[in-house]
C-alpha cells in the first residue's frame, strides 16, 4: 500500500517524537504487514485523521467493514487494548482480535461512522450524549491491570509543567494554582476506576450497534472527575468567544458534576490542572494560539 501520512500526524508525532523514532519511516511497512496478516481489503486512509495514529478504513476477508489503527509506542497501544477488551463493546468501540492476538502497536476495530461524532450535534444535546457515554465506561479494572494511575500520569505531568513555569514566568501563578489543586485531589481521591483518560466530544462516533461509541482512549485508573474534567472545556475556542464564557463555563462544571454525580470541587480542580497542563504543553510545542486559549480558560476556574 503506498500512501503518505495524514499531514495532521506527521505533525503532532513531530511536536513530541523523541530523538531517534522512526516509526513514521516504519509506517508503510508496519501498514502492508498488518493488512496481509489480517487478509484485509483497504478502502482508504481517515483524514485529517488522529495526533497519534493512523486510521484505515478495510474490510475484512468476508466483507465485513472494520478500521485498522497503528500507534507508536509512546501512544500506548497496548494499553489501549487492553482496556478495550475489558469494556466488551460496553460503551467504546468493539475490539476484533483477542488481546492474545494482537500486533504490538496494530488494532483491528469495529467500524463506526468515523465522520459524525457529537460534536456534530447542538452543544447542550452533544455534552449529554457524551456525559452519558462515559458514564458507562466507568468500571472496576481488571485484576493485576498494569494500567497508569492519576498520580503517576499527573506526576510526570507536574514535572514538565514546573520547567515550563521556570521558563515562562508570567504562566506560573498558573501552574501554581495547578499544581497545588493536583496535591489536594490525591490526597482522598473518592474511588479508583477504569477511565477513558482522554475522553473529548469527538472521542464519540456514532455507530450501528449504539447511537454513539466511545474511540481513542489512553485508559488511566483513577477517579470519575479526572476523566470528566477534559469535557469541561470541550469546543473552548467557542467558549473563549462568548461575553459570558466564564459564567458558562462553571455553570458547565456544575450541571456535569450533577448529572454525573461527581463532586463539582473536584471536577473543577481537575479541570483546572488538565488545562493548565495542556497550555503550558502547547506552549512548549509552538502551539502559541491553543497555549492561549487554554490559559484563558484556565483562569476562569
Amino acid at each position: 500500500m503506498a500512501f503518505e501520512p495524514p499531514r495532521r500526524l506527521v505533525r503532532a508525532l513531530g511536536e513530541t517524537a523523541p530523538e531517534g523514532d522512526d516509526w513514521l519511516e516504519k509506517l508503510p511497512e508496519l501498514v502492508r504487514e498488518a493488512v496481509e496478516r489480517r487478509e484485509l481489503t483497504v478502502e482508504r486512509v481517515q483524514l485529517p485523521g488522529g495526533r497519534s495514529s493512523l486510521v484505515v478504513l478495510v474490510r475484512r476477508a468476508d466483507g465485513t467493514p472494520a478500521v485498522l489503527k497503528l500507534a507508536p509506542p509512546r501512544a500506548r497501544p497496548q494499553s489501549e487494548r487492553v482496556a478495550l477488551a475489558h469494556w466488551g463493546g460496553r460503551g467504546a468501540v468493539q475490539l476484533l482480535e483477542p488481546v492474545s492476538e494482537g500486533s504490538e502497536g496494530v488494532l483491528l476495530l469495529e467500524r463506526l461512522h468515523p465522520d459524525v461524532s457529537v460534536r456534530t450535534l447542538p452543544e447542550a444535546k452533544a455534552l449529554l450524549e457524551a456525559a452519558g457515554t462515559l458514564r458507562r465506561l466507568w468500571v472496576d479494572p481488571p485484576e493485576g491491570h498494569v494500567f497508569e494511575t492519576v498520580a503517576e500520569r499527573t506526576g510526570r505531568q507536574a514535572k514538565a509543567m514546573r520547567a515550563g513555569a521556570d521558563a515562562a514566568p508570567e504562566v506560573a501563578p498558573l501552574v501554581d494554582a495547578a499544581l497545588a489543586a493536583r496535591e489536594e485531589l490525591l490526597d482522598s481521591p473518592p474511588e479508583h476506576r477504569l477511565l477513558h483518560g482522554t475522553f473529548r466530544q469527538s472521542k464519540v462516533l456514532s455507530g450501528d450497534r449504539m447511537p454513539w461509541l466511545a474511540v481513542g482512549p489512553d485508559p488511566v485508573v483513577g477517579e470519575h472527575a479526572f476523566d470528566l474534567a477534559r469535557l469541561v472545556r470541550d469546543r473552548v475556542e467557542d467558549l473563549i468567544a462568548q461575553p459570558s464564557g466564564a459564567t458558562t463555563t462553571r455553570r458547565r462544571v456544575r450541571r456535569l458534576a450533577e448529572s454525573l454525580e461527581v463532586d463539582r470541587d473536584r471536577l473543577r480542580g481537575w479541570t483546572l490542572f488538565r488545562a493548565v497542563e495542556s497550555g503550558v504543553r502547547a506552549r512548549r510545542v509552538g502551539r502559541d494560539r491553543d497555549a492561549e486559549l487554554l490559559l484563558e480558560f484556565a483562569s476562569w476556574l
